[in-house]
């Protein structure tokens, strides 16, 4: 009987995904080789990268609506869910005030920008991001833009708030239903795990997808651009550090106990796939997921992380700060105290309608200086060729704000198991990587049943 239960129990433990991660960071490297050594073939590459994320992206709608619609239809009381979505944007809210605020004290204390010689050439960069920036519309365009023209549409689109906007009132119709609507949610159960399913066969290809992408970038720009801007990247790295082990780690530290490194830790594979593919979304599946198995309830993941993605750009809000500084530094125009925050408190409003559109970042950048400042617009081709060195520091600090934010929100709700927080980040309990599906049900169920847990404790030491 032992012999069979060390069977049973050492079986899940084979995780072949461990080397689909290396395989990440070895094809990051040969793509720089490549793109060093054969530019124009990398630059022919540009479709594997774009093929990758693409797959991705497809499976973000039915994940997100999968996920919300279960946390919520299977919560009886409604108040739950307007607590923690009222919380979450109460905290976003201060987070990216925070970050533009550390952006903006770095880039007045550094001025990596000062001395720089511009030349006229990034004009038609500049106008070419502007043009991106209008198309992305603006506040009545959001928001008009947030309620999808079917139901079915929502799921296509492509937009991550039209399914979390369809996903709330399906998940708030089936609440309504009770014991009616429990046959629907049992075959969204298995709708979530056909997803999830699916995801992880995507995943594989994840080597193939950094590769493009990686030797691409440097066939493109090569390392002229990265080290005549150097000073504005490794600012900005560093101030992301900051913000992430220093801000995020403190409030997590302070509000639930949980350390910041081992969060990281845990993690760390979702961080190479996003430095792998220069985009956050690639990872949000897996970081619903993960949140899940670490033991924060299925309402607070669905309800904190899909709105995170779009309203909780931490990264962005820090990028957008240093950028307007540097551009103006080094155009000789700097920019007045009271013309920063005005046009950074414009720029965090702006960074909300123009997520989800490609070039995001410099599409906001290039309003926010044509609104304000637009003899500045020239300079945004300043920071084309080095924009998807610093998109990859700017994903991985919206991914670990989002993170934490749902561990503080659980916190905060209640709806979060620090005895499982603990024994998840201590690796006492393994994440499932074959379904990406956890089982440990509601947070509430897990002090009322006390035994389950002993046999766990006991089979530890041997």
């Amino acid at each position: 009987m032992s012999d069979t239960t060390q069977q049973v129990t050492s079986a899940p433990k084979r995780d072949r995904t461990h080397w689909l991660y290396l395989g990440v960071l070895a094809a990051v490297v040969a793509g720089v080789i490549v793109g060093k050594v054969a530019p124009d073939f990398a630059v022919s590459l540009e479709p594997l990268g774009k093929i990758f994320v693409n797959l991705i992206k497809m499976m973000i709608a039915p994940v997100i609506f999968c996920t919300i619609v279960l946390g919520i239809g299977s919560v009886r009381a409604a108040a739950t869910v307007g607590k923690v979505g009222g919380l979450a944007f109460g905290y976003f809210l201060i987070m990216s005030t925070a970050a533009l605020g550390i952006g903006l004290v770095v880039g007045n204390l550094l001025e990596p920008g000062s001395g720089m010689n511009i030349s006229k050439a990034a004009a038609s960069q500049g106008a070419k991001y502007a043009d991106q920036a209008h198309a992305a519309g603006g506040t009545w365009e959001f928001i008009q833009g947030i309620v999808p023209t079917t139901l079915v549409s929502s799921l296509t689109s492509g937009s991550v708030l039209q399914a979390l906007f369809v996903a709330l009132l399906v998940g708030f119709a089936l609440q309504a239903m009770g014991k009616t609507g429990e046959p629907i949610l049992r075959g969204i159960a298995a709708m979530q795990k056909l997803v999830f399913r699916v995801l992880v066969m995507i995943l594989w290809l994840a080597p193939i997808g950094a590769f493009g992408a990686i030797a691409t970038v440097v066939g493109k720009t090569g390392w002229s651009a990265v080290v005549q801007l150097a000073t504005l990247m490794l600012a900005f790295y560093l101030t992301c550090l900051v913000f992430v082990f220093g801000v995020l780690g403190v409030l997590i530290r302070v509000v639930s106990r949980v350390s910041i490194f081992k969060l990281v830790r845990y993690l760390a594979r979702e961080y190479m796939l996003i430095v792998g593919t220069s985009s956050s979304e690639s990872a949000l599946p897996r970081l619903i997921a993960k949140m899940e198995h670490l033991g924060v309830e299925k309402t607070t993941v669905g309800v904190v992380v899909p709105t995170g993605y779009s309203f909780n750009l931490d990264g962005t809000a820090i990028y957008l700060t240093m950028a307007s500084i540097f551009i103006a530094d080094a155009m000789g125009k700097p920019l007045s105290i009271g013309e920063q925050i005005g046009l950074l408190v414009f720029m965090i409003v702006a960074s909300k309608g123009a997520a989800g559109v490609t070039g995001a970042g410099l599409a906001t950048l290039a309003g926010g200086l044509q609104s304000h400042r637009p003899e500045l617009l020239d300079g945004v081709g300043l920071i084309v060729g080095i924009d998807r060195f610093m998109s990859e520091a700017r994903a991985v600090t919206n991914f670990s704000g989002n993170a934490v934010a749902t561990v503080l929100i659980g916190t905060w709700t209640k709806t979060l198991d620090p005895e499982r927080v603990r024994a998840v980040l201590n690796k006492e309990i393994p994440f499932d990587e074959t379904t990406m599906v956890d089982d440990h049900g509601p947070v509430e169920t897990t002090p009322e049943d006390p035994k389950p847990e002993q046999p766990e404790k006991s089979l530890q030491p041997a």
